[in-house]
């Protein structure tokens, strides 16, 4: 049976610590598997970019990830906690081994590490980081990156990284921390076969997405690795409050082999109880 993970609400659940502690407790209270928390440091004003149609702006809100996380490994006990997902290319890369040290750390070993490549060049423009190299980049920093989690002196020489005897404290529980990697094309499946713990898809169970399953399921046979061993979180972005459009999603993916289910409510919620119920309700259709 797939587990479930309840995808903080950043938008919406507003700034009121007491109200962010009490959804994730509810999600720790129902059961819920993870909290997934989500990463943009900055949202642009579209109509200063002709031809730019970005699905946030600088008027959504995004809770910053790792201080969020840290928050809640405070604020619960046993519930997973992950990043999902970080944009790991436009963030430097021993600064991420750290906060996710830290925050693995202080949560007794629940932290998941999800990161892609994301999709807005103006944000990585305004951190100074190349978009161009975004993909590539990348699996430099995994790989950094487990090194740094697992020794405790790195001596590393990369394309985009120069470390000499060099390393993190405190070390995280996990050594090392479980890396997911998000997207849905070709590079990014490939990218996970090769590195990965498993993948979080952002597609409805169709088609396109058992054949990218199967595809991604090709690439790991490839690298030697074992599909059975390998992680599919599924988000199901929900824009209707019909459950059985949520149980046909469910379905549909644990079909496809996901062994997580995460809840990501596209339609308005009104307040803190009503986020609460709708994980109630999820978890419900879920069984």
């Amino acid at each position: 049976m797939a587990g479930l993970c309840a995808f903080f609400p950043t938008r919406h659940i507003g700034s009121d610590p007491v109200a962010i502690r009490d959804w994730a407790q509810a999600a720790e209270d129902l059961g819920y598997d993870c909290i997934d928390v989500p990463d943009h440091v900055l949202g642009a004003d579209p109509s200063r970019h002709p031809g730019w149609q970005p699905p946030y702006t600088w008027q959504d809100e995004f809770h910053e990830t790792f201080v969020t996380l840290g928050y809640l490994a405070a604020c619960t006990s046993r519930i997973g906690l992950a990043s999902a997902v970080l944009i790991l290319p436009q963030r430097q890369t021993a600064l991420v081994a750290k906060q996710a040290a830290q925050v693995d750390m202080l949560s007794g070993g629940r932290l998941r590490l999800g990161v892609g490549s994301g999709w807005n060049f103006v944000e990585y423009a305004c951190l100074n980081e190349n978009w161009e190299t975004r993909g590539r980049r990348m699996g430099e920093q995994v790989r950094l990156m487990r090194r740094l989690w697992t020794e405790e002196l790195v001596d590393f020489e990369g394309e985009w990284h120069t470390v000499a005897g060099a390393g993190i404290r405190p070390m995280p529980v996990q050594r090392p921390i479980p890396v997911w990697f998000g997207g849905t094309h070709r590079a990014a499946l490939r990218r996970a076969a090769r590195l990965g713990d498993g993948w979080i898809p952002i597609s409805p169970p169709d088609d396109a997405a058992r054949a990218m399953v199967e595809t991604l399921r090709g690439m790991l046979e490839a690298e030697g690795r074992n599909p059975g061993d390998f992680g599919i979180e599924a988000w199901l972005r929900v824009r209707t409050t019909d459950e059985d459009e949520w149980a046909s999603e469910i379905e549909g993916w644990r079909g496809l082999g996901a062994t997580l289910l995460t809840i990501y409510p596209l339609y308005d919620v009104a307040s803190i109880d009503e986020h609460i119920e709708v994980l109630r309700r999820f978890r419900e259709v879920a069984g």
